[in-house]
């Protein structure tokens, strides 16, 4: 019987691209108070009365142009994952693939681990850089179920692991590949977006996030900072790619309210208009391809790129269930659970 139970935990995605499934999957996900952390009922009017109602069937036209015979990459991706990872680790491990948001359910999955009498657990959310809404969602929502249990195992959690080597290496490995297909004017590492607010919560010491100096520097005050590690998620991939210049930006902001800066297209349209022709762009918000790199960078971004004066815009695919994700995922959980 195995005796490590591991937990990979993702976004989650629509059952279908349909409109009917896709606003099932957005009325759950942003009425998360961790994603949009505003008061309840404003939460609630804004969430199903206005944004779910006009934005569904726009989502879901995006969905269908993602979907493929396999269904949704996300999904496709982690089971694949799931598997390859399983088959790497061995039999002293169950491996367990759940999503945040619908199907397959933290609380479905962690009823099938009960019955299994692991003696460790290892929480691992698919996020590389720690964010309220995205891996302390997870992670809430996981011991949220968990302490149902009769019996709780020794439990380990990963909360991030940008800075783990392994992973670092496995963009750096995948990066060579199309560095060197072909020459381009400059990179762009595009990250999912995040409110500045939700980054200013982070800090107990009374200051801002921008008080903290998180665009140039990475270290125990802002160790949880999402602008802090995506910023150091960069620099360990340039330097790992020998990278000189390069840009940094977010993307998929959603509201009025100010997110963090520089937002991805007004910075692509500027690096176009700037005369880049060739643009390459990194991912590393994301180990798994999905709505916001193939259809926001791929397609959407890539237009207008074009339209500035681009002539190609390069999306460097996610980790996916590459090779060297799967034995540096191997390296994360080991060394955690330290085997």
């Amino acid at each position: 019987m195995p005796k490590y139970g591991i937990l990979l935990i993702n976004l989650g995605t629509p059952k279908s691209p349909s409109t009917w499934n896709v606003a099932r999957y957005l009325t759950q996900f942003l009425n998360d108070r961790r994603v949009i952390d505003i008061h309840p009922l404003a939460r609630t009017l804004l969430v199903n009365g206005i944004i779910v109602p006009f934005r569904s069937p726009k989502s879901a036209k995006a969905y269908k142009k993602l979907w493929t015979e396999q269904g949704s990459p996300l999904l496709y991706y982690g089971n694949e994952l799931k598997k390859k990872l399983q088959n790497s680790l061995g039999s002293e491990y169950g491996v367990h693939l759940a999503m945040r948001y619908q199907e397959p359910s933290i609380q479905s999955v962690l009823k099938q681990m009960e019955k299994q009498s692991y003696q460790k657990l290892l929480i691992l959310p698919l996020f590389p850089q720690y964010a309220s809404s995205t891996s302390g969602s997870a992670i809430h929502e996981t011991l949220k179920h968990l302490a149902k249990w009769y019996i709780i195992p020794e439990t380990y959690i990963i909360s991030q692991f940008f800075d783990n080597h392994h992973f670092i290496d496995a963009w750096v490995q995948i990066g060579k590949k199309y560095l060197a297909s072909q020459s381009y004017d400059h990179v762009l590492f595009s990250y999912h977006g995040l409110p500045v607010r939700q980054l200013n919560k982070g800090y107990q010491d009374g200051k801002l996030c921008k008080e903290h100096y998180c665009k140039e520097q990475w270290g125990d005050v802002n160790y949880y900072c999402y602008e802090a590690t995506c910023y150091e998620t960069t620099r360990r991939i340039a330097q790992g790619l020998d990278l000189k210049d390069y840009t940094v930006a977010f993307q998929s902001r959603l509201g009025r309210d100010e997110w963090i800066q520089p937002y991805a297209e007004p910075t692509i349209i500027d690096l176009a208009r700037k005369g880049m022709k060739k643009l390459i762009v990194f991912s590393p918000a994301f180990v798994a391809d999905c709505l916001e790199t193939f259809i926001e960078i791929a397609h959407e971004y890539n237009q207008v790129f074009k339209e500035n004066g681009g002539e190609l815009l390069q999306l460097v695919p996610s980790l996916n269930d590459e090779d060297v994700w799967i034995n540096a995922l191997k390296n994360i959980i080991q060394q955690k659970l330290q085997i």
